[in-house]
């Protein structure tokens, strides 16, 4: 894969499999940075399921696999609404 496409516009994932050692954490703040640089109209659950299938066999242990999981399950839990609409009613 080339650094930089439609499903990783500054190579950030791309980035993030080259370098050795790195953490969670780490991992934690790229993916943040890479969902940051997306597209607004871009489709992230489907972006973040063709990431997984690009590099999940590859690196099946890479904390950035965790990392887009965890981030492809958030997006399907639901969220909680904020505001009057979210506190208890007396």
């Amino acid at each position: 894969m080339k650094k930089g496409d439609e499903n990783d516009p500054k190579g950030l994932i791309f980035e993030s499999f080259r370098i050795d050692g790195i953490s969670k954490s780490e991992c934690r703040t790229i993916f943040l940075d890479w969902a940051l640089s997306l597209p607004v109209e871009q489709d992230t659950n489907r972006v973040l399921k063709a990431l997984l299938a690009q590099y999940g066999q590859r690196h099946p242990d890479h904390p950035m696999i965790e990392v887009m999981s965890e981030g492809l399950a958030g997006m399907a839990s639901p969220r909680r609404r904020g505001g009057w609409r979210s506190r208890p009613r007396n």
